[in-house]
């Protein structure tokens, strides 16, 4: 689903994390994450099923791997108050 994306956090071998991203860029595109025999795969996905982006990460390097589907997010919005709620506390 567009703007699903998954993050992977990498240990480079110095001391440091990178962290990489792919994100289900237009509609109708899935973000896939595979794992076996030692290798971490994230492809970006058509409808058909062809990988239009991937990246392949050792299995023995990857800290994390995160996954944001595209309905979160950061701050909810504010619920919007039913009119009984309104009414109450008029009476009060």
């Amino acid at each position: 689903m567009k703007g699903d994306r998954v993050e992977v956090v990498v240990d480079t071998g110095t001391g440091t994390a990178k962290v990489f991203e792919i994100e289900a860029t237009k509609a109708g595109r899935r973000v896939d994450v595979t794992s076996g025999r030692g290798v971490v795969e994230v492809s970006e996905m058509t409808r058909t099923g062809q990988a239009v982006r991937v990246g392949r990460f050792m299995a023995s390097r990857v800290i994390a791997v995160v996954e944001h589907p595209a309905g979160e997010t950061e701050t909810e919005p504010a619920r919007r108050r039913q009119r009984r709620e309104e009414q109450e506390e008029t009476l009060l």
